[in-house]
């Protein structure tokens, strides 16, 4: 293995160590709720209505970054409902930048694509909502 890609492995799982805690555990992806304005989702069954409209939503203002099946700028979304909570979700759409700089997940993210962080598209909790509702379609 390079030393660049060992040095770039050990730095990740450093950050990871020392930002998780045993406690309160924000970087199991799948307990991390994120930071934001969403503390609690149920999920109800499946809105097609609403995961029209989020497809739509996401179609003009997420897919010059993200694409459902390969990483680009952001990561692909296939599957996101298997690897993060669905607060998490809606938390990193509605609050990139403070998500980008504290959040333990977010933070790794960004690292990824050089510290670019998410842009802050100014969704409604709404449109979210319908974003994630599409999300849950990706499986």
């Amino acid at each position: 293995m390079k030393t660049s890609i060992k040095i770039a492995l050990l730095s990740c799982c450093t950050i990871v160590m020392l930002q998780c805690t045993p406690t309160s555990n924000p970087c199991d992806p799948m307990q991390n709720m994120g930071i934001g304005p969403i503390e609690k989702l149920d999920l109800q069954p499946l809105n097609t209505n609403m995961a029209a409209d989020g497809k739509k939503i996401y179609d003009q203002l997420c897919r010059v970054c993200h694409d459902e099946i390969r990483q680009m700028e952001g990561p692909a979304h296939r599957g996101i409902m298997n690897r993060r909570t669905p607060e998490w979700i809606m938390n990193m759409m509605l609050n990139p930048k403070e998500m980008s700089q504290k959040d333990p997940i977010a933070k790794i993210l960004a690292e990824r694509v050089n510290g670019v962080e998410m842009a802050d598209m100014n969704l409604s909790e709404d449109e979210a909502r319908k974003i994630l509702e599409y999300f849950r379609t990706l499986e």
